[in-house]
């Protein structure tokens, strides 16, 4: 894998080989940055990386300049992983070795962007816990994204907090929206 941007740009990552992880392809990768990309300035948000696997994700937050950057894997082995990678490269990643369902059931801090990236051979009910989650403990901040990555085959289009998805390949990414207060009144 590599960073495709941002001041630690075209940096190959290798991870073990042990590692049970199914890392973001370069292209969807890509492709989701250009959607945020015209949303957000990386300097000035926080952001939430569930199912962090490599910290694939973080690392490309992090080259583009966020610094508020949380990851969550319940892998001992993934997260000590992102703990050297960030290490090494002067990343701000708080990396948290939890089971991610638990997690969320007890953080109270928001973020402008939660990435998950859980399995793609979850149930559907577990894509959709996420974002059940996400939303009833109020973990995004007012016009923040959850964006869940999954395979072509699950469509998570029926959640009330849909709003679109983007497929990169076998990848799609589902985003959610936080509603905004006026949308709540």
């Amino acid at each position: 894998m590599r960073i495709i941007s941002g001041t630690s740009k075209g940096k190959r990552i290798t991870a073990p080989k042990k590692l049970p992880v199914r890392p973001t392809t370069d292209i969807a990768k890509e492709g989701l940055f250009n959607v945020l990309n015209n949303h957000y300035y990386f300097s000035e948000i926080s952001i939430l990386d569930l199912f962090s696997g490599t910290g694939n994700i973080s690392y490309e937050f992090a080259s583009r300049g966020t610094k508020e950057i949380t990851s969550v894997d319940g892998n001992y082995g993934c997260a000590k992983f992102i703990e050297k990678i960030s290490k090494e490269l002067d990343f701000p990643i708080n990396t948290i070795k939890s089971d991610v369902y638990t997690y969320l059931e007890k953080v109270k801090q928001s973020h402008d962007i939660i990435f998950a990236d859980p399995p793609y051979a979850f149930e559907k009910e577990n894509f959709e816990k996420i974002a059940e989650l996400v939303f009833s403990n109020e973990l995004l901040k007012e016009d923040g994204l959850l964006i869940i990555e999954h395979s072509k085959h699950t469509s998570l289009k029926d959640h009330p907090r849909f709003s679109y998805s983007k497929k990169y390949g076998g990848s799609v990414f589902s985003f959610f929206e936080s509603l905004t207060s006026e949308e709540e009144l």
